[in-house]
This record gives structure tokens, C-alpha cells and sequence, in this order.
């Protein structure tokens, strides 16, 4: 098989269970594995379809929201396979995974998947709810909403976002008014915004903040087996 990439998460998942000739193009943000040798062909919003098609690939994988739909109709229109996956949560997650690997051509069932859904079965009860917003970017500032992946592997530790029901999943929040949104944590990843311990705190002085893992956050694949703990870990930090 010959594949390519479209989805920074996939491209690791792919990377760890298929041999290395498996993927032959990838985004310039596809930084997992490291040192990966397959050919760039640009960004997940603005590939150079031109050269995803001269790569000839079997299979081109993409995800609904990450990728955009008149670059994977380019595809199509060229005559290349393209897999589009919906991640929005945990479940939907391993099914995906499983789907896209068998898809590339998987031999087997990989180890990591097995220990990912493992890890967030077994997942104990968390002795009480905490409530959150969770920034995503700003100027302007943007916060996760309705229906995330993000927002449902927070849910899952037990920590509550208060935009869960807003209209939009990703909508324009006012600085003034998720400061007197009061949550119990203001939970800054460092992607897609990178968020750092003097980029994003100083904007909620008074209120806790966790700068926690954006791969462990909201990347499906590998990443999934080590995510509760490391997630947990950066948001008892916040309590501390």
C-alpha cells in the first residue's frame, strides 16, 4: 500500500503499525514520528493536491474536520481512494483507527491500539466534577463547544466545559466573559494555539489554570494510550 496522510494523528498511527515505505506523503504538520521520510505535500487546510496525486497513492486518509471537502473532491476527481474519518469521541475514535488501519492494510490488529482502549475502559470514577473552559486560540479567543473529541475525552476524566451545549463547537467566546464564566479550571493546551506558562495564564489571573499535552488532548492514535494518565496528571497540577 501507498498512502497518504492528510490527518497529523493517522499519520502516527499509520507510522506505528504499517512498515515505514507504507507512507509516502504527509502534511508539514505531521511531526509524529519524528524524522519521518515521506514526502511533505503541505498543510491539512491547503495540500498541494497536484503533488498528493503524483504520488500515486492507494489510499488517501483525511479527516471531516481537519481537511477540507473541495481538496478531497480533487482527489476523488483524480481517481484516488479517499478515506474521511469522524472523530467527535472516544468510541468513535477506536472504531476509526480500526477502520483506517485495516483500510492502509494492517496485518493485524496493533498492540498500542489494544492497550488504548484498555487504558480508558479502566478508567476510575473521578470523585467529583470540575468545570472548565478550554481556550483553543485567541485574538480572537476561541473555546472548544458542542461535540469535540476534546470535549469528550475531558468528560470522560471529569472535567466539564462550560460551551458543551453552545451551537457551535469551536465559537468566539469574550475574554471579560470567560473570566466571569468562573470555571473550577481554565484547562490551555499547546495546540492548535501553544498556549505556555507565559502565553495564556496572565489573561486569568485569579482563576487555576492546567497547560496540558494539545497531542494528548485532541490527536487520535498512539497518543490515546498514555492520555488519561498524562492528562490527569497536568490538571491535578492546576490544584496544587
Amino acid at each position: 500500500m501507498r498512502v497518504v496522510s492528510l490527518v497529523p494523528s493517522l499519520t502516527e498511527a499509520v507510522a506505528a503499525s504499517l512498515p515505514p515505505s507504507a507512507l509516502v506523503g504527509v502534511t508539514d504538520w505531521c511531526t509524529r514520528p519524528a524524522g519521518l521520510a515521506a514526502t511533505r505535500v503541505g498543510g491539512t487546510k491547503n495540500p498541494a493536491v497536484d503533488r498528493i496525486i503524483a504520488l500515486a497513492p492507494d489510499l488517501v486518509v483525511a479527516n471531516e474536520e481537519e481537511n477540507r471537502a473541495p481538496d478531497l473532491e480533487a482527489l476523488r476527481a483524480a481517481g484516488l481512494e479517499v478515506l474521511v474519518t469522524e472523530v467527535r469521541d472516544v468510541e468513535q475514535a477506536f472504531r476509526e483507527l480500526a477502520r483506517v488501519l485495516a483500510a492502509c492494510g494492517a496485518a493485524r490488529r496493533p498492540r498500542w491500539l489494544d492497550e488504548a482502549e484498555e487504558a480508558w475502559s479502566s478508567l476510575p470514577q473521578p470523585e467529583r466534577r470540575t468545570t472548565a473552559v478550554v481556550p483553543i486560540w485567541r485574538r480572537p479567543w476561541m473555546v472548544l463547544g458542542r461535540d469535540t473529541f476534546a470535549g469528550n475525552v475531558l468528560a470522560r476524566l471529569g472535567i466539564d466545559h462550560l460551551y458543551a451545549h453552545h451551537a457551535e463547537r469551536y465559537p468566539r467566546i469574550s475574554l471579560q466573559e470567560l473570566r466571569e464564566a468562573a470555571p473550577d479550571v481554565v484547562v490551555l493546551p499547546d495546540e492548535p494555539y501553544r498556549f505556555t506558562a507565559d502565553d495564556g495564564p496572565e489573561a486569568f489571573a485569579g482563576l487555576r489554570c492546567a497547560l496540558v499535552s494539545g497531542r494528548h488532548l485532541t490527536w487520535y492514535g498512539p497518543s490515546l494510550a498514555e492520555a488519561p494518565g498524562v492528562l490527569r496528571e497536568a490538571l491535578r497540577a492546576a490544584h496544587r
